[in-house]
């Protein structure tokens, strides 16, 4: 049998020291996405070390210290190459590899212009209390569109595939706004819509509203649309091949027990924010993995 490297790099075109550098990425990054891919084909895999390897380098530049004009021009190098990658010309390690990943996969360059947006709207200038379109938006750049370009990888481009996207990325990125408050209000960014705090009497800004005794209406709100976006993601997932979806199940189970932890610690000061021990993840994953086996016996 050969080994998932090498599988990978024939059946991709790829060298195997190009795949192993996007992998050592995901290792590096010490990130609980790598658990769920382990289910996947060697070539879907590392197809997704590959997207992951793209999203991590745009969100550092839109996070990591640096003057506004370099990230801008940072993101737009990004935006500039990807329709030469889509021309068929990649300079490194990351390029190649998301490279093969697009030719195999068909993946949608509007999808990845989208991410490259979203990280823009955190470099303009940091978000805080955006009105809920504009947060809806960002829901989608940041994450429904990484779940568009997943769910192509994970081998399922349906139309009600891509709802799963829909409905997921925004639940994912609600939970990780919810899980984040604090420490986005650190960096000046508030990401709880306008039209709540203004609702509930808090204050615009990020340090006034955390601290505000009102703060858990607010995000117990959002916390149900993020339950009731997680309800809609496993509708559209019985709608599609289970096995293909099987990353998503986890990803969707791991998050929606991160979400339930959340909520029962709260958002009062001292704020405590919610994280999964190893067990709890193993646990999970393993429920993930379950649901999709006897989901792809129906």
């Amino acid at each position: 049998m050969r080994k998932p490297l090498a599988e990978a790099a024939q059946t991709m075109g790829c060298s195997e020291l190009d795949l192993t550098y996007v992998e050592n990425i995901v290792c590096k990054s010490k990130t609980s996405f790598a658990a769920g891919m382990q289910v996947l084909s060697p070539e879907r895999r590392y197809g997704m070390y590959a997207l992951y390897s793209f999203c991590r380098i745009v969100d550092d530049i839109a996070d990591e210290e640096g003057d506004i004009a370099t990230k801008h021009r940072l993101l737009q190098e990004w935006r500039d190459k990807m329709p030469r990658l889509y021309d068929g010309h990649a300079e490194d390690a990351v390029e190649r590899v998301l490279l093969a990943t697009i030719q195999r996969f068909s993946l949608k360059q509007q999808d990845f212009i989208d991410i490259i947006d979203g990280m823009e709207m955190d470099v303009e200038h940091p978000i805080v209390a955006p009105d809920e379109k504009t947060l809806d938006l960002y829901c989608d750049r940041v994450a429904s569109a990484v779940g568009r370009l997943a769910v192509c990888i994970f081998g399922d481009s349906s139309n009600s595939a891509q709802e799963v996207a829909y409905h997921l990325g925004r639940a994912l990125q609600l939970t990780n706004i919810l899980r984040d408050i604090e420490e986005d209000a650190g960096r000046g960014r508030l990401y709880l819509p306008k039209e709540l705090l203004e609702r509930f009497r808090l204050p615009l800004d990020p340090k006034g509203c955390i601290h505000h005794p009102n703060i858990d209406q607010v995000c117990n709100i959002l916390a149900y649309r993020a339950s009731d976006h997680f309800k809609l993601a496993r509708r559209f997932t019985a709608q599609c091949s289970q096995k293909s979806l099987r990353p998503a199940t986890i990803m969707a189970i791991t998050y929606g027990y991160v979400l339930c932890k959340q909520r029962k610690l709260g958002w009062k000061q001292p704020f405590q924010r919610a994280s999964l021990s190893m067990l709890e993840k193993i646990t999970v994953t393993g429920i993930g993995l379950l649901m999709g086996f006897i989901g792809s016996k129906r």
